[in-house]
């Protein structure tokens, strides 16, 4: 009697291997109290890091507490959240300190970074200027958004971007720092200038 030959197996095929998403870092930037830490805060997938100290006498005698009365705290290093777009892209989230004692950390934070997002208060657009400069001097790309504070800006967009004397090619938003949703549209704003920029 002739033995059987053994049933042949198929050749297992293998999963197709699962690459994590692309890491992804954004800048999010302006002056003092423009909303900066609540847009992190607002859109991030984990408790973010903030570093907020209290304002004390000393530092309210020296930061502008005119139109953000209501202030106690402030970033001192910085902020940082994250985000998922879609399984293939993640963004890190890194707010800057917006006060000029702090600038000379913004190199750091803003090192490997693909684009910005420079946050303004209509009712101080002086308080941006430096952030504007900083990412036009280091031709990184950037959209100016203009954070609704009480649901209204105190200027068109028109007159956002002839006042910071930015060009055209800048986007120029009007969005709400505490409305995920809002956050997410202005950082894709982002994102698609930094791709922009990468294919050309």
């Amino acid at each position: 009697m002739t033995p059987t030959e053994p049933a042949t197996r198929p050749t297992p095929v293998p999963a197709a291997a699962v690459r994590p998403p692309l890491p992804v870092k954004l800048v999010v930037a302006g002056g003092f109290g423009v909303g900066k830490t609540t847009t992190v805060g607002s859109i991030s997938e984990i408790e973010p890091l903030t570093t907020e100290a209290a304002i004390t006498e000393v530092a309210a005698g020296v930061d502008d507490l005119t139109h953000t009365p209501a202030k106690s705290t402030t970033t001192v290093a910085m902020d940082f959240g994250c985000l998922t777009i879609d399984p293939t892209l993640k963004l890190y989230l890194f707010g800057t300190p917006g006060q000029d004692r702090f600038g000379f950390m913004w190199d750091d934070l803003v090192e490997g970074a693909v684009g910005a997002l420079v946050i303004v208060d209509t009712r101080r657009l002086d308080d941006c200027y430096a952030a504007v400069d900083y990412f036009e001097h280091k031709e990184i790309p950037f959209a100016v958004a203009v954070n609704a504070f009480d649901g209204t800006v105190e200027h068109t967009l028109d007159e956002v971007r002839w006042a910071l004397d930015v060009a055209e090619e800048v986007p120029v938003v009007v969005f709400d720092a505490r409305e995920r949703g809002s956050v997410r549209d202005a950082l894709l704003v982002v994102l698609e200038l930094a791709l922009a920029r990468t294919e050309a």
